[in-house]
């Protein structure tokens, strides 16, 4: 048996007569190309009341005949996607109808020409009738026909043919037909039925195609004889066609805000609907409109986005604004379904309104003398939001306020100005203070031109009977310590603040902790009363202070502050650290050893430091005083390497070594032990002089003398040098040492002399050396200041003062530590930079 095939058909709803049996939409299947005269079905229009019918097609390229019959008037393409129009029909009542035709290409088609007569898939009809030489193009059926479809809550009377099911088998056999599924044997049940005989799809009952969109069954065709099927199984789909029955609700909030004095066009908020109709058709094409409120919003007709409309919006005028909205279907069309709703609008606050005051101007008094009073409470009225910065008030005194005598503040209730008085008034220096207070928000203005106002304010100042005054009310003077009783260091008075008179006004002294000052009772002369003592320690940092008190008639009293400076003389002696026990020994290898002693003096400089350390007259000779913390530099530059050799000493050897640049070793604190004044020698009378704090006590034996600082007088010499390399030597020898080194790019030497040099005993062998080494240095100092073609230009020494009391670094270098001298072992604590100088010194103390 060849396979059958179903014909499927809609039908539309009746319009005219129940007899009129027009279907809603008609399939087919046609060739791609479509040559005119080719029919393309018939619409059964013959049992309708067809007087005064007309037939029309919605596409040019198909003609409607009167008997129904579709014809392809022009040669027309259908393509894949296929392809739709409508027939439109109206009866003799006047009653319109309208049939959708779709078409479908057959790319397997089979052309037979068959005389005319009634396709497959459209029910015969009585009286149709074709001309003999009209012929029909049959095509080969399959078994997946398009979708057919019902309205949704369509009206009665029920049932209602729907589409005609058909199969090919029934050429063959006697078949009757069947379905089953969706809508059929299941939920909803018994909404379909299908005429077993003829093959019509049958509904019985509106449906809800928002509950049920479509439906799936299957029909089956069986032979009435012997019950089996003669045809495959057809999965039929019935679409529900929506019609406009709900509509379209809003789905979001209503309530927005925008700040007041917007621009125009600023987004208010977005009003959001739904429709639960189909989507994308015209059912669900929601419009916005604003019914009230337009002449300050609009909206999207079809964004629902409200915008300002004007840049005048006002929130002190009106704070919320309700604005009515309409969302219609049908794209706003007047038989589209609506709803309504209001939109609350609230305008946001922003400052601009400034504060404004009730009064133009304001008064107050205030009695002089007075200090922490409120003086005035200023009110202030102010349109923004209250208890937002927009609202809040803040005062400011813009003139008349100089001397700090006034504060306002802001009342955080009332929002008030208040004007306080914080520094006492005097009547004699103003009997009114104008000012000018200004009334401020603490957010700028904004959205407009204003500015903040002001006001004046007019402070009357009474007036008191007040005390004397001094003038100054602060007095300094200077005065040596020691200076006689009785000497007139000055005199302090007062006045009457209303006479401007000192007349009947009595001094007494109220604060004197010493008793050193004496007041004239009537005079306001001060005196020495007693001994003035800077070292006393009734004074701190060299100032003394004194409390005058001043009595008018009246009682009224004044006070006055006087501070002295008191300059410092010498008369303290410098003392041995009291409480210290020096003890002295011998070594076991006959080794003397030695003690520190230490001296203070209670002045100041230049009457303490530095001080003379000497033995006392007719000792054996056997002991010997030395600094143990000063050391002289000089620095030594040179164009090339050289070794210097000293005579004598033992430690008179400069000891060379090489370095190129200050490392870190420079900021050893090693470096920079000794303070700013030192300890020199005497080799006469063996005293040991400077302004070190200790000196050290020793058995006189072999060796050099100390070595001594830097003192007043020293002159240094700096030379510029091209050369980046720096040679650094060190000596060892009585009262000398010389090094060189780099400061600001360039070497610098030094030559120190001692204010006693002259006094040097020519017994000693150390002072040879000394002299030695001093011949030898101003020998290289010419040399370094001769500016003869074979020098360097730039190797010109250069004389620069010293000024000061001795040298502020005082000893650098690793000579500065404590200890023994002539015993370089130290060096060996100073890190790996300084081995190398260290190695070197060792090994000429042993060669020597």
């Amino acid at each position: 048996m060849a396979p059958g095939v179903f014909c499927v058909s809609l039908l539309t709803v009746i319009i005219a007569q129940s007899e009129c049996c027009v279907p809603h939409s008609i399939q087919a299947q046609v060739p791609v190309e479509v040559r005119p005269g080719y029919v393309i079905s018939q619409v059964p229009v013959t049992g309708c009341h067809i007087q005064g019918q007309w037939l029309t097609s919605s596409d040019p390229h198909f003609a409607m005949r009167s008997d129904g019959t579709i014809v392809t008037v022009d040669v027309t393409t259908v393509t894949a996607e296929g392809r739709s129009f409508w027939v439109r029909g109206r009866d003799g009542g006047g009653r319109r109808w309208r049939m959708e035709v779709h078409l479908s290409p057959d790319l397997e088609q089979e052309h037979i020409q068959v005389p005319m007569r009634v396709p497959f898939n459209v029910p015969a009809h009585k009286g149709v009738q074709r001309g003999p030489s009209e012929v029909l193009r049959r095509s080969k059926r399959r078994w997946s026909p398009l979708p057919f479809s019902i309205i949704e809550q369509d009206i009665p009377p029920f049932p209602k043919d729907v589409e005609l099911v058909g199969s090919d088998s029934s050429v063959n056999f006697t078949v009757y037909y069947i379905i089953s599924g969706s809508g059929v044997t299941m939920p909803p049940e018994k909404l379909f039925s299908v005429d077993r005989d003829t093959g019509m799809v049958r509904v019985h009952y509106p449906v809800d195609r928002e509950q049920y969109p479509k439906f799936v069954f299957t029909a089956q065709v069986f032979d009435r004889r012997s019950g089996k099927e003669t045809d495959r199984p057809l999965d039929i789909t019935v679409l529900v066609e929506d019609i406009n029955d709900n509509a379209p609700t809003f789905s979001g909030p209503l309530t927005f805000s925008v700040l007041e004095q917007c621009k125009p066009g600023t987004e208010v908020g977005e009003v959001k609907s739904t429709d639960k109709d189909e989507a994308d058709t015209p059912h669900t094409k929601i419009r916005y409109t604003l019914l009230t409120g337009g002449q300050f919003f609009t909206i999207g007709s079809h964004s629902g986005l409200i915008t300002a409309k004007t840049s005048t919006l006002d929130r002190e005028t009106q704070v919320v604004n309700a604005v009515t909205v309409e969302i219609r279907d049908m794209d706003g069309a007047k038989n589209g379904l609506f709803n309504t709703a209001t939109a609350t609008i609230t305008l946001l606050d922003i400052n601009d309104n400034p504060p404004t005051f009730r009064e133009t101007t304001y008064k107050a008094t205030v009695k002089e003398n007075q200090a922490d009073m409120l003086v005035l409470r200023i009110p202030v009225d102010d349109k923004d939001e209250e208890k937002t910065p927009n609202w809040n008030a803040r005062f400011v005194i813009t003139q008349g306020n100089e001397n700090g005598n006034f504060r306002i503040d802001t009342d955080p209730e009332t929002n008030e100005g208040l004007l306080y008085v914080i520094k006492p008034l005097d009547y004699e220096k103003g009997k009114t203070v104008k000012l000018m207070i200004s009334a401020q928000n603490e957010a700028p203005l904004v959205g407009m031109a204003g500015t903040w106002l002001s006001i004046p304010v007019d402070v009357s100042v009474g007036d008191e009977d007040e005390g004397p005054e001094f003038t100054p009310p602060n007095m300094v003077i200077r005065v040596k310590e020691n200076t006689p009783n009785g000497t007139l260091l000055s005199t302090y008075t007062a006045l009457d603040p209303e006479t401007k008179s000192s007349k009947g006004i009595k001094y007494y002294t109220k604060f004197d902790p010493g008793s050193w000052i004496a007041v004239g009772e009537t005079t306001g002369e001060l005196r020495v009363a007693n001994t003035i003592d800077l070292e006393s320690p009734l004074v701190t940092n060299g100032a003394y202070t004194i409390t005058i008190k001043a009595v008018d008639e009246s009682k009224k009293s004044g006070n006055g502050n006087i501070t002295l400076l008191i300059e410092d003389v010498n008369d303290n002696v410098p003392m041995i650290v009291p409480g210290t026990y020096l003890t002295l020994c011998e070594g076991e290898d006959g080794q003397m050893g030695s003690v520190t002693i230490e001296a203070e003096d209670a002045d100041l400089s230049p009457y303490a430091r530095p001080f003379n350390f000497m033995l006392p007259e007719g000792h054996d000779g056997k002991w010997r005083l030395r600094d143990i913390q000063s050391l002289l530099f000089v620095f030594y530059c040179t164009t090339k390497g050289e070794k210097i050799y000293m005579e004598d000493c033992s430690g008179g050897m400069l000891l060379k070594s090489n370095t190129e640049a200050p490392g870190d070793e420079v900021k050893s604190a090693a470096l920079l032990i000794v303070p700013s004044t030192g300890v020199a020698v005497d080799t006469v009378d063996g005293s040991v002089k400077g302004a070190g704090l200790v000196g050290l006590l020793d058995q006189n034996g072999a060796g050099c003398p100390a070595p001594g600082p830097p003192l007043i007088g020293q002159k240094t010499i700096i030379l510029n040098r091209e050369s980046s390399r720096r040679d650094f030597l060190t000596a060892q020898g009585q009262s000398s040492f010389y090094s060189t080194g780099q400061y600001g790019g360039g070497n610098f030497y030094t030559d120190t002399t001692f204010l006693k040099q002259s006094q040097a005993s020519s017994t000693l062998s150390a002072l040879h050396t000394w002299k030695t080494n001093g011949l030898y240095l101003g020998k290289k100092l010419v040399y370094f200041a001769d500016e003869s073609e074979e020098r360097y230009a730039n190797d010109v020494a250069r004389a620069y003062g010293y000024e000061g009391e001795g040298s502020p670094a005082g000893s650098v270098g690793c000579c500065s530590d404590f200890g023994d001298q002539d015993n370089l072992d130290f060096l060996d604590s100073l890190g790996s930079k300084f081995k190398t100088l260290a190695n070197i010194c060792m090994d000429k103390e042993e060669e020597i």
